[in-house]
């Protein structure tokens, strides 16, 4: 006989999910927010929160941790300016990491000083983060991340409330530093929590402090002014560098006014336009300033895509290439021969993975039905519900056909020399019946990998060396892309040509940013209509003769680069997964796993939500579930 459940365990899920739901509405005040759950990470995307799939039984704990989830999206959508922030954030790394998670923290304490109950969830919340991140165990700085020590400082100032037991041996690592360089930075940000505006520009204050002035960048001065014009509104900052620009106009001056020299001419305007009028008359009277999407409000044809910096010496010497190119049809028979070998234990797993994905896709594309319904057709398995309890109008069910759209899915796998050996062969097994199962559901899969054809640097190097080594030359290599699986063609052509990944000497450097954005490309001229793309990488972009004469973090500045403008500008989905290698700091929708074996779970898990995701039917009237029938 089972065991009955225990007072502090739930035996179901679904009324959490919907008391969550409904809160996070509530406290957002977006009744449009659509709350999705899933093994995805975390993340929150327009009016989409995607919040972890909680276990089947939980404990009180992992309750106050799943609303602690969602109290602090909904909080960041309920108290968080975008445009605010743009305008406002620093441009170093450093910086806006520190610039981001204390903004985080004013968003949540916001709703802890307010209400109690969210206070408790939150630091529930907080205590489980920092303990999967095993700040207790951290004992140097180097292992302490000090956007996090920042964050967790702020909090305690802004709440009155102790940060996590698990999180003070990290915060203790930068807490003296922190106090001696910022401290009265610290105390007069309570002043300023209900304003983001004031409280943006008092942080900035506080990483000057932090000796990071050369992270603002070139607008962070002129924006500041923008930001005081648009939401002041007379509660600006209250330091001492502040009082020296604004005293002038703090005495009286009305409240739609802040901007000097130009408040005349400025103050003609209607109100509605006031504020982009003084707005223009400042960038006229900076000449040096230059314009850009992050230095002015978001106007009709003014969404344009910001500037990246990176640069190729030369493309002469790149490559794109099939893989069947690379090598002749015997060797590459060989080569599928050894990776056939090497993987005769794995491939039942990954197979059995694959076809839980086909079901899965399979059931998707016939049709489901949605259950305790107060009107359809009579649920059958409810028909006792009719003589036990015929007040009771939830015994109906409703078919629906899915709209299962023409999808197509591209595989960008890291040929890099870090990949060799066994990552390298599980990410060729998993590719391989990955595009199999997905070609029987109609998904077309393309399959690419990317690296260099040389290390540290081919002709592309010699070529610089002859023209005399000119300064920050840019990328410093040849680039290798190839193309082992086309969308179009079938998989038993294809086949073969995943056995190049074993060959030796192929894996030799990677340039993630380049590589992406070629995957990316490519996707945009399918002419299906849902595009996916998926990078596997165990690593940060290297490429030592580039990084040699070019900032270190340049590669890795433009993959960021390539990533934002993915995920903010294109119809493609792209998700990563990293192998051993924290990938959740590049992507928004992403996944890190410490050993390739559990790469094929990662894999399928990963798809299968995205299809979860675009076959949700509407949700119907009253409190009806969904379940789909294969």
């Amino acid at each position: 006989m089972r065991n009955p459940p225990s007072e502090k365990t739930k035996p179901t899920v679904e009324p959490l999910k919907r008391a969550v739901g409904d809160t996070m509405r509530a406290i957002a005040g977006d009744p449009e927010l659509e709350v999705l759950f899933s093994s995805d990470r975390p993340s929150l995307s327009g009016h989409t929160a995607r919040m972890p799939e909680p276990a089947r039984r939980l404990s009180e704990g992992d309750v106050a941790v799943t609303r602690g989830l969602g109290d602090a999206m909904a909080l960041k959508l309920a108290c968080h300016d975008p445009a605010v922030h743009r305008k406002l954030a620093p441009q170093g790394e450093m910086a806006r990491s520190i610039f981001e998670a204390v903004e985080q923290a004013r968003c949540e304490a916001v709703g802890a000083n307010r209400m109690p109950g969210v206070a408790d969830n939150l630091t529930a919340m907080l205590e489980d983060r920092c303990h999967k991140a095993a700040y207790a165990d951290v004992a140097s700085r180097e292992d302490a991340p000090l956007e996090e020590a920042v964050a967790h400082m702020v909090r305690e100032r802004l709440t009155g409330l102790a940060p996590p037991k698990s999180a003070e041996p990290m915060i203790a690592q930068w807490r003296d530093w922190i106090e001696e360089k910022a401290g009265e930075d610290l105390d007069l940000l309570s002043g300023q929590m209900e304003n983001q505006g004031g409280f943006a520009r008092q942080i900035r204050h506080l990483l000057s402090s932090l000796e990071m002035d050369e992270d603002f960048g070139q607008e962070g001065e002129d924006t500041e002014g923008e930001e005081n014009e648009q939401d002041g509104n007379g509660e600006r900052g209250e330091t001492a560098s502040e009082g020296e620009e604004n005293t002038g106009e703090e005495e009286g001056a009305p409240q739609d006014v802040e901007l000097s020299g130009e408040e005349t001419e400025a103050g003609e305007t209607e109100a509605l336009d006031g504020d982009l009028q003084e707005m223009a008359e400042e960038d006229d009277a900076a000449d040096a300033q230059e314009p850009g999407e992050s230095q002015r409000r978001e106007l009709p044809f003014s969404n344009q895509p910001p500037v990246s910096d990176y640069k190729v010496f030369t493309t002469q010497f790149d490559e794109m290439i099939p893989a069947e190119e690379l090598c002749d049809t015997a060797e590459l028979d060989r080569l599928r021969g050894h990776l056939d070998k090497q993987l005769v234990n794995l491939q039942g797993a990954v197979a059995r993975l694959a076809n839980r994905l086909q079901r899965k896709l399979l059931a998707q594309q016939n049709r489901s039905w949605s259950f305790d319904l107060e009107e359809g057709m009579l649920d059958t398995a409810r028909l006792t519900r009719v003589v036990t309890d015929p007040m009771q109008p939830l015994a109906f069910k409703q078919e629906s056909d899915t709209n299962f759209r023409d999808t197509v899915v591209t595989l960008l796998l890291d040929n890099s020399g870090s990949m060799r050996g066994r990552p390298i062969t599980v990410a060729a097994t998993c590719a391989d019946i990955l595009a199999r199962t997905l070609e029987r559901c109609g998904v077309k899969v393309e399959i690419l990998g990317f690296t260099t054809r040389a290390w540290k640097g081919g002709q592309s190097r010699e070529a610089w060396l002859a023209a005399g080594k000119p300064a920050q030359p840019g990328r410093l290599n040849d680039l290798r892309h190839i193309i082992y699986k086309s969308a179009d063609a079938p998989w038993r052509r294809a086949r073969r040509n995943l056995g190049l990944m074993m060959r030796e000497g192929l894996l030799k450097e990677n340039i993630d940013g380049e590589a992406l954005d070629w995957a990316h490309k490519r996707l945009l001229g399918r002419p299906e209509q849902r595009k996916i793309l998926m990078m596997i990488s165990d690593g940060a972009p290297v490429d030592d003769c580039t990084l040699s004469v070019n900032p270190g973090n340049y590669l890795e500045r433009h993959l960021r680069y390539v990533i934002e403008e993915i995920e903010t500008r294109s119809p493609v989905e792209l998700i990563a997964i990293g192998i051993g290698h924290d990938v959740t700091r590049y992507y928004q929708r992403a996944v890190t796993i410490i050993d390739a074996e559990e790469l094929a779970g990662a894999m399928t898990d990963q798809l299968a939500n995205l299809f979860d995701d675009q076959t949700l039917m509407p949700r119907a009237t009253g409190r009806g579930r969904m379940r789909s029938r294969g």
